[in-house]
Order: C-alpha cells, then sequence, then structure tokens
C-alpha cells in the first residue's frame, strides 16, 4: 500500500499575526512560514506504517507556491521516500488550489 500525505504551509504558529490595515486579510509579509503541526503528525504516523511493514511507500506533497519547497523538505526529513508539488497554475488562490488535485491524481495516476 501507497500512503500519500498532504503538507500544508501555514504562518508558524510561534509568530504574532498581524491584519492589513483594510482588514482584508492576514499581512504575510515578513512572516514565518511552516509545516501545519498536524500534517507533520500525519507525515510521523504514514513512516510508522512504512515501518510496521504496512505501507510500502509514502509520498509527501504540497499545493502551492515554489516557497512550499521549503515545507516539503521539512516533511521529507521525517522519512517519506518520494516528495511531489502540486503548481496553481494561476495565481495562489484559494479558489485555485482545490483544482490542482484533480490535475495532480491524473497526471500521478499510473503510481498509484
Amino acid at each position: 500500500m501507497k500512503v500519500l500525505v498532504a503538507v500544508k504551509r501555514v504562518i508558524d504558529y510561534n509568530v504574532k499575526i498581524r491584519v492589513k490595515p483594510d482588514n482584508s486579510d492576514v499581512d504575510l509579509t515578513n512572516v514565518k512560514m511552516a509545516m501545519n503541526p498536524f500534517c507533520e503528525i500525519a507525515v510521523e504516523e504514514a513512516v510508522r506504517l512504512k515501518e510496521a511493514g504496512t505501507a510500502t511507500e509514502v509520498v509527501a506533497v504540497t499545493v502551492g507556491p515554489k516557497a512550499a519547497q521549503e515545507q516539503l523538505r521539512t516533511a521529507l526529513a521525517l522519512g517519506p521516500t518520494a516528495p511531489s508539488t502540486c503548481r496553481p497554475t494561476s495565481a495562489s488562490s484559494r479558489w485555485v488550489r482545490p483544482r490542482c488535485w484533480p490535475r495532480w491524481s491524473r497526471r500521478n495516476s499510473r503510481n498509484w
């Protein structure tokens, strides 16, 4: 069995969040990003499955810009066998990201 673990890039939980002056969104300038702690737990559990012999391969995948590679490298340090990235074709908006998953799955379906 192959295990696919999604890794999400989020604002580091130790950072004090600032809101933009117009109250439209969170101000992300000069903010440290990190891997979602729950994704980290999922990666660790998938690696445990692999070590127990239940899983044959663990693939960590992230959706987002090139900057998300840092979180993918953090996930790989925990032990998955392969990384994968799904980059949205246009601006990284919350409406574009969900459409990236079907494209990634079609492109990688032969491996699953």
